[in-house]
């Protein structure tokens, strides 16, 4: 039978959402003096700001739209923060954000400008439900059924019109795709280490 997990409260499973939370309050508080130096911009990070690479994902595009993201890193913290410690929810958030903010500059030159976690929140869900399976946890094939299913409808169909209105900009679902693409690199790079070291 499915049971209900106990909330991981132990400082090294909540530190990392904690600091996401923080990073992303202090975007949105501050969002008109420091936006324009640091969310993702096509143009500029092409001549060598590269920084917004990752600092583009603390900011969001109105209030519902940092709501949403917020109250997804407590939902994932939820379902999968036994997992977390402080060192490798970094690695998640590093990885997830890089290839989600690569794979939009090389694959997707329609979008100019991309704000919000929810790329690095696919990342890290996938990198969930695999730790799920890993640990023979039954939801963790439902979660990934889940993620998949969703990415694919977005690939074909697109984003959910109420979900674009709610925030106030086009939802960028190729950064869902390659923000899940890079959770699944941060588990397969983790497996292979951690057979290396045991072997």
């Amino acid at each position: 039978m499915l049971q209900l997990k106990s909330l991981p409260t132990k400082p090294t499973q909540f530190s990392g959402p904690l600091l996401v939370f923080i990073f992303a309050l202090l975007a949105f508080v501050f969002d008109q003096q420091i936006s324009d130096l640091l969310i993702y911009d096509r143009k500029l990070i092409i001549a060598g700001e590269y920084w917004r690479l990752l600092t583009g994902h603390f900011f969001h595009s109105n209030g519902n739209h940092f709501m949403l993201n917020i109250a997804a890193v407590a939902l994932l913290w939820a379902l999968h923060g036994q997992y977390y410690y402080f060192k490798n929810y970094l690695v998640i958030f590093f990885v997830s954000g890089l290839i989600c903010s690569l794979g939009i500059l090389w694959f997707a030159e329609n979008i100019a400008f991309y704000v919000g976690l929810s790329g690095v929140l696919h990342g890290f869900f996938v990198w969930g439900a695999l730790m799920d399976i890993k640990h023979h946890e039954k939801t963790g094939y439902l979660l990934l059924i889940g993620v998949i299913a969703k990415i694919l409808h977005e690939q074909f169909y697109g984003a959910s019109a109420d979900v674009e209105r709610l925030i106030g900009a086009t939802v960028a679902t190729d950064a869902h795709l390659y923000g899940a693409v890079g959770g699944l690199v941060v588990f397969i790079s983790g497996y292979v280490i951690f057979k290396k070291t045991s072997a």
